[in-house]
């Protein structure tokens, strides 16, 4: 075992002793290394080993990282060194967590991307388990993944979007395993184009939010092998954060700020966000190694001006702040440094000032220094609700001086649905009232801002 791991590259190394792997404490239960591949082109592979008494399969694929940059297919095992509750009151949660990525020769800008890529909880893992009458750890080879050889367990918490909502094909796939024909009509129809049948789906699937694991334990007649089943479902992706900080004030770690994602379905289960309700158990402890996450960059054109003397205006709801504490912080380091700064102005809502205003002592002592005009809505605090919309057309003669008179840039982030859109309607209306444009000359004068970049949306649906 020393021979073989004196071979491996130093990232190897840090995980095995991350993770304490030592003979005789620990056992190597099957292990596969390609080491004259690796000679070659710097590919080495564990595809697992159980531990003693966790009973735990871990597995990892890594590659050297002085051959090739990390990406989608070369994920970095990124430390996690603050994971920390911002939120201050009510029975919601949002996470500021800060991962380590010095060394792994990554750079980033604010506006960026951190792809995180997630592990499915246990418990569902398990009832999978046990729905199928399979053994976890069996092996399974999985086609998208190269036909590697795995367990059952790696499989489904790693590979296998298991939370993933059912597509109507893979419901006529799953009627084949019912034994009562009652259920095996209903889920045939659910697979059907038929007005019905999209009717039973969206019933059923779509509104109660279920996921394979609830429809096993719904439709109790159906019995498909776990392999068919990890063959249905679709891959388990990276899930994509805005970068909330600046490189020029943090070049060795990637800020995300998250909100965990629960919530109790028609059906009175509770179903939870696959990645933040994983990275929110995963706390750094004293005398504990830190806890890692397999995480790349992925480049963004939500940038700030090339300038920073060019005024700007950002609009941000809950997490929609997140890439503008990112721009706040690399406007706070020019000025610092005896640059000059346009004016920066933030539109910021969420429900409670006391509960969910999230980097409230930044924000403040940004406009306490004046660096920021912050403009703060509170929809709950009143009772008549008030977003930042109300804020926005209250504004109308600054949004047309900054973009119209000033050549200056505007930013939204957050919900696609309703906010962004509504924002939109509102510069339209500067556009049109206080720049005297024609409805179709605004819409003209818009649409050629976004085609510049002075007029940028980072929304989600």
């Amino acid at each position: 075992m020393s021979t073989i791991i004196r071979n491996l590259p130093c990232f190897l190394l840090n995980v095995i002793n991350r993770r304490k792997i030592e003979s005789p404490l620990r056992k190597i239960q099957y292990m596969v290394l390609d080491l004259n591949a690796g000679l070659q082109n710097g590919y080495y592979k564990i595809v697992s080993f159980e531990e003693f008494n966790a009973k735990q399969t871990f597995s990892i694929t890594c590659r050297n990282d002085f051959l090739r940059p990390f990406d989608a297919n070369n994920p970095f095992l990124a430390q996690i060194i603050i994971n920390k509750e911002l939120h201050k009151g009510g029975n919601r949660s949002c996470l500021h967590l800060e991962f380590d990525i010095s060394n792994s020769k990554m750079d980033y800008e604010a506006g960026d991307y951190v792809a995180v890529f997630p592990k499915n909880y246990s418990s569902l893992v398990e009832q999978l388990g046990e729905l199928t009458n399979t053994d976890l750890s069996e092996g399974i080879s999985l086609s998208n993944k190269d036909n590697q050889t795995t367990s059952y367990h790696t499989a489904l918490s790693h590979y296998v979007e298991i939370t993933a909502l059912p597509s109507p094909d893979v419901m006529m796939k799953l009627a084949e395993y019912c034994s009562n024909q009652n259920d095996k009509n209903k889920m045939t129809l659910m697979g059907t184009n038929s007005e019905e049948g999209k009717t039973l789906y969206k019933t059923f699937i779509e509104d109660a939010r279920r996921n394979i694991v609830h429809i096993l334990e719904d439709i109790k007649s159906c019995k498909p092998p776990l392999d068919q089943i990890c063959r249905l479902l679709p891959r388990l992706q990276p899930r994509y954060y805005s970068i909330s900080s600046s490189p020029k004030l943090f070049p060795e770690s990637v800020h995300v700020t998250a909100v965990v994602v629960k919530y109790q379905t028609k059906s009175g289960r509770v179903n939870q966000g696959v990645t933040t309700a994983w990275l929110a158990g995963r706390q750094p402890a004293s005398a504990e190694p830190l806890p890692t996450v397999p995480i790349y960059i992925r480049k963004s054109e939500f940038r700030l001006p090339a300038s920073t003397k060019t005024p700007i205006i950002m609009v941000g709801t809950g997490t929609g702040l997140a890439p503008f504490r990112g721009f706040l912080q690399e406007r706070a380091h020019a000025r610092w440094n005896g640059g000059d700064v346009g004016e920066t102005i933030l539109y910021f809502g969420c429900r409670h000032r006391d509960q969910d205003f999230i980097y409230q002592e930044e924000l403040e002592e940004y406009e306490k220094c004046g660096l920021l005009k912050l403009n703060l809505a509170f929809s709950r605090d009143q009772y008549q609700k008030v977003y930042v919309t109300h804020l926005l057309e209250k504004n109308l003669e600054q949004i047309w001086n900054i973009l119209g008179n000033r050549n200056g840039h505007f930013y939204v982030c957050g919900n696609a649905n309703n906010m962004a859109v509504d924002v939109r309607n509102i510069v339209l209306r500067a556009i049109r009232e206080v720049g005297m444009k024609s409805d179709e000359d605004a819409i003209k004068f818009l649409n050629y801002l976004e085609s510049i970049k002075k007029y940028c949306s980072d929304v989600w649906s």
